[in-house]
């Protein structure tokens, strides 16, 4: 198992980033609670790590917090919830939002993230009301100590747009709605620095 990679952030496109070590570029799936921290290209990052080995492929997925890497760990134990999903689930809220959502039995909000229907949102309830004090998720998140809040910017507007529906359709939404999404994220900035901004905005929107 590979429990941390650190080293230097060569290529960021949600939810795909790259971490090279040694000479080795890790290709790395997080969620946007993760790339929201994330520093600039060149920069040196550490992530908490989760490798998973199917038959079609090995897929490598990253986390700035050890307790997002332990809410992921323990949402792909739940029925009906893959890597994936569990990554769309991280990235339309946080760690702490999403422990709020259980300790109220608000399946509804969870059904607002795609690929979680009502079944599956119930469950989830069910299935995690006893785990949120084991998973230390009614705390506040521990931090890794390299990284910072927002990435610097690097691309033009339009590139900021088209990376932000991109991801938000790899995500699991609609091309239509991410596309809605994002145009409304537009609106409420006043100056655009970055896709992760549109996409914080959007998802806000969206799962709010």
């Amino acid at each position: 198992m590979i429990g941390h990679i650190r080293g230097v952030l060569t290529e960021k496109q949600p939810p795909i980033l790259v971490l090279e070590t040694n000479g080795i570029g890790y290709e790395i799936e997080a969620s946007m609670q993760t790339f929201y921290k994330l520093p600039g290209l060149g920069e040196e990052l550490q992530l908490f790590t989760h490798f998973v080995v199917r038959e079609d492929a090995q897929l490598l997925f990253g986390f700035y917090h050890r307790k997002e890497r332990s809410l992921f760990r323990t949402l792909i134990k739940a029925n009906g919830v893959g890597p994936k999903l569990a990554i769309a689930i991280l990235s339309g809220m946080s760690t702490e939002e999403f422990a709020a959502c259980i300790l109220r039995e608000d399946a509804a909000t969870l059904t607002k993230i795609p690929g979680v229907g009502k079944k599956t949102a119930e469950r989830l309830v069910v299935e995690f009301k006893d785990k949120i004090a084991l998973l230390g998720l009614d705390e506040p998140a521990d931090f890794t100590l390299t990284g910072t809040e927002l990435p610097s910017a690097t691309a033009s507007i339009n590139g900021y747009i088209e990376d932000a529906q991109s991801a938000l359709i790899a995500l699991g939404y609609k091309p239509v709605l991410a596309s809605r999404a994002v145009s409304a994220a537009q609106q409420q900035l006043k100056n655009i620095n970055s896709a992760e901004e549109l996409i914080r905005i959007a998802l806000k929107s969206m799962v709010g």
